[in-house]
């Protein structure tokens, strides 16, 4: 099954082990600046090394460039003993390998097996993905037409023309590109066009990346640099693609972009994909929000990405009901290079450097805060360090203002050879990999802390950096991102967010050929691939995959397919423990991962979904206790609220549920499921960590005679303990039938 395929980056053979006696394939990664000094090759080390556990076992390979180290045959025991040697880092286990995909599509499922649940043809590449962003570089590979049928007849969009950009570059995959400017020049004076196109040519890349990871055509052989070798594929890599710029140099203005939504909806997009957001206001002041509803209304789908501003409580943007929020999470693959320290000790950090390797020696190292006169002077700012203490060095530097791949640049221009970059309390453990300038590793704060001793204690401090590119099956995986904002939604803390996360780190796809992978200025390197992270990169797998459903289930509302999503995603590993957080190593919660991490496979038969329809939102409106001219500000109409009904936002129909407590007592919330998995009895399953809270649900069993059936279900959360304002505790309610699970997070917040 696909699910027992190993994905790594050579072609190799495989080998199953029945007994420890038996041998297998392992690969020997050896830190090469540790050879003792008395011998003279490190063919001869890596020999004497293999000789001191086993007699018989032969070198296969010696490798010089893709890593430092060999390759044998040996038992488990002996590979055991191996990894006890000194110099020894790692001793691996060869899998088998085939060079396959850039790991996302597999990593939720997707493989060439899924065409029985999304066929390739018909309703699923007549579904349209409009992305509003940077633009798009319309040469990527992953905006092939081949093999794609005429442009959809109910498509009503357009190819605008503009700086380097003609009609013709549209084709029947990229079937609509149109740029958003007018408030951007009205604020920021006319685009300078020697510095960026005045049409929809994305000159930054984010724009190409959002685009194809959600609808990118399949192409083979993708990568940056080597590293994630394989195909790409965008999550629906049938769909359409339509474009809208509205971001650039100088930001992305909520007029360009009400009117980029404006002009989606007339074209006729099925998902629209924000990666983008700002602040936090109500929805009748949030031009995002605003134009989702009217997106919603006409049964367009709009997903957007949470913000990258966690790990801190209450970090969320785009948190209105009617908006798909989407946080992030990592994947099992990463890029691993060590950071190599003088007095013995290796710690491993990523990066994405490409380029001549460091000297094969250990190398002077020096912390940035004792190579500078500023007082920020650790965080190697431009023009900070001092070029005669770092020339030949290796740098420290902490991460911290400006960006990652900056500080090497900054580094390599005073004459520093490396960087080991550390994480500072903000980042924790999370490892963000980058195509840095210089050889350079990023590593996590415990060994930033470790690091930075040494470094600054030592007499004589010297350290190396060695590169050893891509691995995969990383366990555990995914671990919430600590980048990835958390709630509680700040806005209306009964509405619970994130809605779920979705692949957001390191993730490899299309980019524009303005810019190198790093965006420097100073970075002459020209990619078609490129690996970033965010939750700008999560957003777009779930409008992808929102596309997927809706080529199923093209009678889905944006609510039906978000309830889909939602309920099928999964809360825990293969091993049954739950999902951690990376920003703490500890389990995370619904206001991390909302309703866990999305299952596209389960999510085309979830059983019951949660509707929802432009009333009910209007309904919400009133609960908010809107005026009428702050509801019409949010759905254009004039709608007045029903002065003998008692509105309540615990009766919104939304797929979790977020109470928020101010008082011992009963706080009531209303549901209805609709069965459109045909017959069943559904039981219900509740889980809670408090005993101060409990939650009770009437009826307990829901009896559905035929598909499409409704049937409303109440939950009665009784308070009786006073906790600590701010502390909050989670649970969960689940209804089956046997076949399927309709899961709901639940997160009570004691306010």
């Amino acid at each position: 099954s696909s699910t027992a395929i190993f994905l790594l980056l050579c072609l190799g053979f495989c080998h199953v082990s029945s007994s420890s006696s038996q041998q297998g394939t392992y690969i020997v990664h050896m830190a090469k600046s540790q050879m003792p000094s008395t011998f003279d090759l490190h063919s001869n080390w890596y020999d004497s090394s293999l000789r001191s556990v086993s007699d018989s076992a032969e070198l296969l390979y010696t490798y010089e460039n893709a890593i430092h180290g060999f390759s044998t045959r040996l038992t488990q025991e002996e590979a055991d003993s191996l990894m006890t040697q000194p110099g020894v880092i790692s001793v691996l286990p060869e899998h088998r390998y085939e060079l396959h995909t850039t790991r996302t599509p597999l990593f939720l499922g997707l493989d060439e097996h899924t065409a029985d649940l999304f066929p390739e043809t018909g309703t699923y590449s007549d579904v349209v993905v409009g992305v509003l962003d940077t633009g798009v570089w319309p040469e990527s590979k992953s905006y092939s037409d081949e093999g794609f049928g005429p442009i959809p007849s109910t498509w009503k969009g357009g190819c605008e023309a503009g700086t380097n950009f003609t009609a013709s570059l549209c084709n029947r995959k990229l079937i609509g590109a149109r740029f958003f400017a007018r408030g951007y020049e009205s604020t920021m004076g006319p685009i300078d066009e020697s510095k960026e196109s005045r049409s929809p040519r994305d000159d930054d890349g984010h724009g190409t990346h959002t685009s194809s990871t959600a609808a990118g055509s399949i192409v083979e052989g993708a990568s940056l640099l080597g590293y994630a070798s394989g195909t790409a594929r965008g999550m629906a890599p049938r769909a359409r693609v339509a474009v809208y710029k509205v971001c650039w140099l100088g930001g992305c203005f909520s007029s360009d972009i009400l009117a980029a939504i404006d002009k989606a909806i007339a074209d006729n997009v099925n998902v629209l994909s924000m990666s983008l957001g700002g602040g936090m206001s109500d929805y009748y002041r949030d031009g995002v929000a605003i134009g989702a509803f009217a997106a919603m209304e006409r049964g367009i789908l709009v997903s957007c990405s949470a913000g990258n501003a966690g790990p801190s409580s209450y970090s969320l943007s785009n948190v209105a009901p009617w908006i798909t929020t989407v946080g992030a999470g990592t994947l099992d693959r990463d890029f691993p290079a060590l950071a190599i320290l003088g007095n013995g000790k290796n710690f491993t950090g990523v990066s994405l450097f490409k380029g001549e390797a460091l000297p094969d020696k250990l190398l002077p190292f020096i912390y940035a805060g004792n190579a500078s006169n500023a007082t920020n002077g650790n965080l190697c700012m431009t023009g900070t360090l001092i070029p005669e203490k770092v020339k030949g060095k290796i740098v420290m530097c902490d991460r911290g203002v400006n960006a990652r791949v900056q500080k090497g640049e900054v580094v390599k221009a005073a004459g520093g050879v490396g960087m080991i970059l550390a994480n500072t309390a903000a980042n924790g453990e999370e490892l963000v990999a980058d195509a840095h300038l210089l050889p350079a590793t990023t590593v996590g704060e415990k060994a930033g802390d470790i690091i930075r001793h040494y470094v600054t204690t030592d007499p004589n401090p010297t350290a190396s950096i060695s590169i050893l590119g891509t691995v995969v099956g990383v366990k555990p995986s995914p671990v919430v991102a600590a980048f990835s904002s958390r709630g509680p939604n700040s806005i209306t803390p009964n509405i619970l967010k994130p809605d779920l996360i979705a692949p957001g780190v390191n993730i490899l796809a299309a980019w524009t050929t303005a810019a190198g992978p790093t965006g420097l200025a100073s970075d002459s390197r020209r990619v078609e691939f490129n690996i970033i992270s965010g939750t700008s990169m999560s957003c777009p797998h779930v409008s992808g995959l929102a596309a997927l459903l809706k080529s199923v289930h093209p009678e889905w509302s944006p609510a039906a397919i978000r309830s889909a999503l939602m309920t099928t995603a999964y809360k825990t590993y293969k091993d049954g423990k739950p999902l951690l957080d990376i920003a703490t190593g500890k389990p995370s919660t619904p206001f991390d991962h909302g309703a866990g991490h999305v299952s596209p496979t389960t999510a085309t038969n979830p059983g019951l979904i949660y509707d929802l329809t432009t009333e009910d939102y209007l309904g919400f409106l009133c609960a908010l206790n809107y005026t009428s001219s702050q509801i019409r500000s949010v759905s254009r109409r004039n709608y007045t609220c029903d002065p003998s009904k008692s509105y309540s936002v615990a009766d919104l129909n939304y797929p979790s549920f977020a109470v928020n407590v101010d008082g011992a007592g009963a706080y009531k919330y209303t549901r209805t499921v609709t069965s459109v998995g045909g017959a069943g009895t559904y039981s219900v399953k509740v889980t809670s960590e408090t005993t101060g809270v409990k939650i009770s649900v009437e009826p307990a069993v829901l009896n559905f005679k035929e598909a499409n059936e409704k049937k409303s279900y109440t939950v009665t959360f009784t308070v009786d303990s006073s906790k600590a304002s701010g502390s909050n505790s989670f649970g969960s309610i689940e209804w089956s039938d046997g076949k399927h699970v309709v899961g709901s997070p639940v997160a009570i917040s004691w306010t």
